[in-house]
């Protein structure tokens, strides 16, 4: 693997940290979902590195970023990507998301349309068809969170390998320690319930004018998205182009990273 760089910026009173694969190459900017953090897209990277300078954010309140006891919705979100965005002097980058990532490439889009060239959205929730909450689900959703990751962060790196090798046999094992590490490293104070910052959708969705990719997948495998859902956001973003993955469920990419990978190459090599 090339050698990276891991570096943080100070931005929105926060320390945030990235790895960056580096080069006078086009930027890709990639944001995880809730849990992961930045080097679970180290396949993805390792594979784009050629062509592209791909930035791995960590999320607030995820890997090695600073972790504040509240504001974690999607408007805030959006607002540290932003701000890395712009500290690292990025020229039109094209941003990939993937599920809380994916929301929050929605709303850098729709509240800033002149920053990415483009946006590609791996399951993200349908925080468009819902009622407004804090980012992180209601709070059965993030008391099971809760107790799904305490149950996880008290275990050793290992097991937590062995047990993810066992459940999802279909991922490669590149996928699993990052996966494991990011679980270890994540922060319970994500899942503290916030002050709503209230995001209007329809009037951010129809903001966004570049290029935009959605990556669906099966909701029987666990994927998130509807039919409906999808259609919803279509109305509001009519440019949306839809590549469904079969046999994925919400992490597609682990799920069938060749296909993914094909998904994002036709996309990208398709921009103008």
């Amino acid at each position: 693997m090339t050698t990276w760089t891991s570096n943080t910026i100070e931005a929105n009173g926060l320390r945030l940290h990235y790895t960056r694969t580096g080069g006078d190459k086009p930027p890709l900017v990639l944001a995880h979902g809730i849990t992961d953090d930045g080097l679970c897209w180290t396949p993805v990277a390792e594979v784009l590195a050629p062509e592209y300078d791909v930035i791995m954010v960590d999320a607030r309140g995820h890997g090695r970023s600073a972790a504040p006891e509240h504001g974690y919705g999607s408007a805030e979100q959006a607002e540290d990507l932003a701000a890395i965005i712009a500290a690292l002097k990025l020229h039109k980058p094209i941003i990939l998301g993937h599920s809380m990532g994916a929301v929050t490439t929605l709303v850098l889009a729709g509240t800033g349309p002149d920053v990415p060239r483009a946006i590609l959205l791996e399951d993200p929730p349908a925080s468009w068809s819902s009622h407004p909450v804090d980012g992180v689900g209601d709070a059965d959703w993030r008391a099971g969170m809760r107790a799904w990751i305490t149950g996880l962060q008290g275990q050793k790196r290992e097991a937590l390998i062995a047990a993810q090798r066992s459940e999802t046999p279909g991922w490669s094992e590149a996928e699993l320690e990052p996966w494991a590490e990011a679980k270890l490293r994540f922060s319970l104070n994500v899942l503290n319930p916030s002050p709503v910052v209230a995001i209007d959708w329809p009037a951010t969705l129809q903001r966004i004018t570049c290029p935009t990719l959605l990556i669906t997948a099966d909701q029987s495998l666990g994927a998130l998205l509807s039919e409906e859902e999808v259609a919803k956001l279509r109305e509001w973003v009519p440019h949306l182009q839809v590549t469904p993955i079969p046999q994925a469920g919400h992490s597609i990419r682990r799920d069938q990273f060749a296909r993914y990978i094909e998904a994002v190459r036709n996309f990208l090599t398709s921009l103008p």
